[in-house]
């Protein structure tokens, strides 16, 4: 089943996937005002459904996955059409990093400016030998504004996030893969099937113990050793008390597959 909206579609597949196409190939898929407003509406909706258990975002055609925000759109803009765009960029941004399912992005070509981003708000990055990641806010008068500066930071470390923020250079595979930002690396053409089976396996863990980890990798970033432990038990907590815990040790003594509850 496909849902298309301005700028993207949402396929839902078998095993509790859904995907997130940015579909603009013929403007190497750069983020409009529409597109934005369809990608905050799919998040929402995608974070709401239950049947979901995790999320690829993908691309439409082999040149790119992203290549930012869409310039020539912008270059029209007064700037209080800018600010007021600024505040549906955030949307479609938050609603892709605030995805309470695991995330993994397919990136295929050029993931720069909120292409980038895109990638790095993703919980995973599969990339192929063409992908080629950048933030070159900096060369145009801008500095990352959908949480590259961030993300980045606490992605890649300090030195690293600074290097690529300030330079606004480009890095391909070989150095994206080296330095952490990729973290499945696969032939040419192969992403998207590559990301579908990392989401896939996600999919058939349980759904309870899945998004309890996401949100103690989350809500650790950036924490010191022991409040992180805290969120750490939290997760712990969430997990053991729950159903899919006594279905799964079950299962295991049993010598068969788990049957979540939220199947049954």
């Amino acid at each position: 089943m496909t849902d298309v909206h301005s700028g993207i579609s949402v396929r839902r597949h078998e095993g509790f996937v859904a995907e997130i196409v940015l579909n603009r190939p013929e403007a190497l898929n750069a983020l409009n005002t529409a597109m934005a407003e369809s990608l905050a509406v799919a998040t929402a909706a995608l974070g709401a459904d239950m049947t979901v258990r995790a999320v690829v975002v993908s691309a439409t055609g082999t040149k790119a996955f992203c290549a930012g925000a869409d310039l020539k759109e912008r270059n029209a803009m007064t700037d209080a059409e800018i600010l007021r765009q600024r505040k549906v960029f955030r949307a479609a941004f938050g609603g892709v990093l605030g995805l309470p399912q695991p995330t993994v992005a397919a990136v295929q070509g050029y993931a720069l400016g909120g292409g980038c981003e895109f990638a790095m708000s993703c919980d995973i990055i599969v990339a192929d030998e063409t992908a080629v990641f950048g933030l070159p806010e900096v060369t145009v008068g801008l500095v990352p504004g959908g949480g590259g500066t961030q993300l980045a930071l606490r992605r890649l470390g300090a030195g690293v996030a600074a290097d690529l923020v300030l330079t606004g250079r480009r890095v391909a595979i070989d150095e994206a893969t080296r330095i952490g930002l990729v973290a499945r690396r696969v032939p040419a053409g192969q992403a998207g099937a590559a990301a579908l089976e990392v989401a896939s396996t996600i999919a058939a863990n349980s759904p309870v113990a899945v998004r309890a980890a996401k949100r103690a990798l989350r809500n650790g970033w950036g924490v010191t050793l022991q409040p992180a432990l805290d969120i750490e038990d939290a997760a712990w907590r969430t997990a053991v008390l729950s159903a899919d815990r006594r279905e799964g040790i079950a299962a295991f003594a049993e010598k068969r597959p788990p049957r979540w509850p939220a199947e049954q």
